[in-house]
């Protein structure tokens, strides 16, 4: 019903905020995800999730949307509410949920506050092979923040010699492996490939 809110942030705490959108104040559940991406400035665009029940009507906030995506997910499976999803987000950041489920790291899920070995491996059997494009997404958002370097490093290899589509594909595989890779490595492996 409400897919996001663009608006003034008005209060900011770690669990929550409140967007005022025309006069009307929504109060929004975040993650601690979340709230170390809110910005400085008063003007904010935040996806939110609606959660509708018999006694509440509760609206959750995320800066990304893969990050939505993933609580969505998250919710989907049984034994997994709302607050235990926004827990798992505020304990770990959306790209480590994904990694946790994909590798079948029980000891990584178990390791939220209210979340017992059972309910770990049911997350991992329910949402192994649902993680696709979600993942998908959470790492273009990791490598975007990289982008900076990767341009650097095409730049650099483009000045040595070597066609824009071939590096590419090359660097795009360096910061899947290591995203803190620094523009002297990238180079310098994606060299040792090329």
């Amino acid at each position: 019903m409400i897919a996001h809110l663009r608006g003034k942030l008005v209060e900011k705490n770690p669990t929550d905020i409140i967007v005022e959108c025309n006069g009307v104040g929504y109060f929004l559940n975040i993650s601690l995800h979340t709230f170390s991406q809110l910005p400085t400035e008063e003007n904010i665009f935040i996806y939110t999730h609606l959660q509708v029940r018999e006694d509440a009507h509760t609206l959750f906030g995320f800066m990304q949307k893969s990050e939505r995506e993933v609580f969505r997910k998250l919710i989907s499976v049984s034994g997994i509410g709302a607050s235990t999803a926004r827990t798992m987000l505020s304990s770990l950041t959306p790209s480590q949920v994904i990694e946790a489920i994909i590798h079948e790291d029980v000891t990584v899920i178990k390791g939220v506050k209210g979340i017992g070995a059972k309910t770990a491996q049911r997350v991992i059997i329910d949402l192994k092979d649902k993680l696709g494009e979600v993942s998908a997404d959470v790492n273009e958002i990791v490598t975007s923040s990289r982008n900076t370097y990767k341009d650097e490093a095409l730049s650099a290899l483009e000045t040595l010699g070597y066609t824009k589509k071939q590096s590419e594909k090359v660097v795009n595989r360096i910061i899947k492996n290591d995203a803190e890779a620094s523009v002297e490595t990238i180079i310098k492996l994606a060299l040792k490939n090329l």
